[in-house]
């Protein structure tokens, strides 16, 4: 049985924009490597047929991993969003104690982590350390780097 993972509508779009990719163009194509491999004559040795197969089984994997989680996912909504303390969908601003430097987060799931788009995980290190957090507390957070501090400055929408 999986969990339920929550979602913006925007990041479950584009999981099931992705699937329907991966199944309707990725699979055909596939399938049509293995039987162009597969007319080139002895499959013993046909190491071309070999590795269209070795694709076609990571490609039904990754259609697979991700129809479980699109079944399993469930939007959330912005009314449902508390923001007096970090959590899913908030923004945080947060401030590195060590060197004064300030950024500002929005909490998402792992599946629509995109550091470009200031979007970190929840499961991330500076994620689970702020996550629950309050204005004005400071999270002590377990990085690769070692341990940092950061001050929650504010929580928006």
């Amino acid at each position: 049985m999986s969990k339920v993972s929550y979602y913006t509508e925007e990041g479950l779009r584009k999981m099931k924009e992705e699937l329907h990719h991966l199944k309707t163009v990725e699979r055909p194509k596939a399938s049509a490597d293995i039987a162009e491999a597969r007319d080139k004559g002895d499959l013993s040795e046909n190491a071309e047929y070999d590795a269209a197969k070795e694709a076609q089984g990571l490609l039904e994997m990754k259609i697979n991993k991700l129809e479980t989680v699109v079944a399993n996912a469930r939007v959330i909504k912005e009314s449902d969003v508390d923001t007096s303390k970090v959590g899913l969908l908030t923004k945080a601003k947060i401030k590195n104690k060590k060197n004064g430097m300030e950024v500002t987060y929005t909490m998402v799931s792992e599946e629509e982590a995109n550091l470009k788009e200031g979007k970190i995980s929840i499961k991330s290190p500076i994620g689970k350390g702020i996550m629950g957090k309050k204005v004005g507390e400071i999270a002590e957070v377990d990085a690769p780097a070692g341990k940092m501090e950061f001050e929650i400055l504010d929580i928006s929408m």
